[in-house]
């Protein structure tokens, strides 16, 4: 009887809510002025009021295409209480990456990422000390730590593919994912985890990923079993890396890793890291950085299996390496992989694994499409722009659904030709990703070694889109039959 009561209570309390921010609209919509800015065109959305929460919940993605032809690269959708209106296309998306966090900010549209990261640090934290640990990211990145990075990516490859058969079938997806997991703990999150901790330390990263949920966006702290093992798993993983870092300087040991890298860390005060920090850091680098990889790594093998003449291209650039070099990979020698680079390149513009970027609007401003109407976004909205849609606007990218990796090739350059911003599938301007020459280098590594071991073969169909994960990947299994064989530079 007592949970009947509470359940009821519960459901009046969230009645009368909803029923309120419903009237205050309507009341807001019938006495505010009518403004005299060049406001966006609204979406359309029934029933009233929710509709646009409605059809924005079916996939953003889906709106896009449906709202795109009619209203153009500007528009707004009203959801209940807030405002999303979408910049799509370099020519007002300008302002979103290059304007300052005082006019549009990350932090509040990005909050919910606070429980997996854990206090302190990047959205828990004001800008100034945001833009230090930024820091702390860029320099564990440097190319002088990027080139140890990559010694450690080479081992790990020659390790896990060691241990395939002499032929077989196995699934791409499944593979890549635990490969690059296992060389994100050496490079990143320390040897004494990947040699000894490895399992136990992936389970607990696995609970945090599960624990980050459609519904955590809104409710990050809603106590649901999904949380409540994230929380758990976020306590222990706290807990392992005070151990690990006590244990370093305890004994005055470095390692090349950036687990080292942030212990060794300081604010402009002086003040060093402290515990709870690195760990935030750590598990903000490995979200930042695992899912895009794999993901983007298995698109890449897919497409290179799928259309021949480009998959060939890339062997015979491995030839004219191993000419060159011999059997070596290196960070330079990666560097030199330019074919293999705009295969990459082209599956994450077809296939970003973030399709949303978000920030949230402190100051009015304008922008002007490129048909030349102009627009006054208000503060106070949240500003959306999408990688997924714009990396496929056809006034940018010829043929832009098709896989194309020589449009990035000199003489065409697509991207560059229609100006900045017309790629985004690592973000740009202030808040470019910092880790993706890492991720370049580790997908090309995994690779490399690939191309130059085995011969494989796609056995099942390509790959669908899984539209309905946080992070947008590959959708089921990726089937390769693969057969071990030495790549000759002689061709016989």
């Amino acid at each position: 009887m007592e949970m009947e009561v509470m359940d009821d209570k519960f459901f009046n309390v969230g009645l009368l809510v909803v029923v309120t921010l419903l009237v205050a609209k309507i009341i807001s919509a019938l006495i505010m002025p009518r403004s005299s800015k060049r406001l966006p065109p609204v979406i359309k959305a029934w029933p009233p009021l929710i509709g646009g929460l409605l059809r924005f919940l079916k996939g953003p993605i889906i709106v896009l295409r449906e709202e795109y032809p009619k209203l153009g690269n500007v528009f707004t959708l009203n959801l209940v209480h807030k405002n999303i209106t979408f910049l799509i296309g370099p020519e007002v998306s300008a302002h979103f990456f290059k304007a300052s966090e005082s006019d549009l900010s990350q932090q509040e549209v990005y909050r919910f990422n606070v429980p997996t990261f854990g206090p302190g640090v990047v959205f828990d934290v004001d800008y100034s000390i945001r833009q230090e640990q930024f820091r702390f990211f860029t320099e564990a990145l440097r190319v002088n730590k990027l080139k140890g990075y990559v010694d450690q990516m080479v081992v790990e490859a020659q390790d896990y593919f060691s241990k395939w058969g002499d032929s077989g079938e196995v699934d791409l997806k499944y593979e890549l994912e635990h490969l690059i997991i296992l060389t994100a703990s050496r490079c990143l999150l320390g040897r004494e985890v990947r040699d000894k901790l490895f399992d136990d330390v992936s389970a607990l990263f696995h609970e945090l990923d599960n624990g980050m949920q459609p519904i955590s966006v809104m409710f990050p702290y809603l106590p649901i079993p999904a949380h409540r093992r994230r929380d758990r798993a976020r306590k222990r993983l706290a807990e392992i890396f005070a151990s690990i870092i006590a244990s370093r300087k305890a004994s005055g040991k470095c390692e090349n890793d950036m687990l080292q890298c942030f212990i060794d860390s300081k604010y402009k005060n002086g003040r060093p890291t402290r515990e709870g920090e690195v760990t935030g850091l750590l598990i903000a680098a490995l979200f930042a950085g695992q899912h895009t990889s794999s993901i983007t790594s298995t698109w890449t093998g897919a497409y290179l299996l799928r259309f021949k003449e480009y998959f060939v291209a890339v062997v015979e650039e491995q030839k004219t390496l191993m000419k060159k070099h011999g059997e070596k990979i290196d960070h330079d020698i990666l560097s030199e992989m330019e074919v293999l680079y705009r295969c990459i390149k082209e599956a994450l513009r077809l296939h970003p694994p973030l399709i949303m970027l978000l920030r949230q609007s402190h100051t009015d401003f304008s922008v002007t499409t490129h048909e030349g109407k102009e627009y006054d976004i208000p503060k106070g909205h949240i500003v959306a722009t999408s990688p997924a849609f714009a990396n496929r606007l056809s006034h940018i990218y010829k043929n832009p659904d098709s896989y194309d990796p020589d449009r990035f090739a000199p003489g065409r350059d697509e991207d560059k030709v229609a100006g900045p911003f017309s790629y985004i599938s690592f973000g740009g301007g202030r808040h470019g990703c910092l880790g993706e020459p890492f991720a370049y280098l580790q997908i090309k590594a995994i690779w490399s070694h690939l191309l130059r071991n085995f011969e494989l073969e796609l056995i099942s169909p390509f790959p669908e889109t899984d539209w309905n994960a946080m992070v947008v990947g590959v959708k089921g299994k990726v089937m390769v039959r693969y057969k071990r064989r030495r790549l000759s530079v002689n061709g016989l």
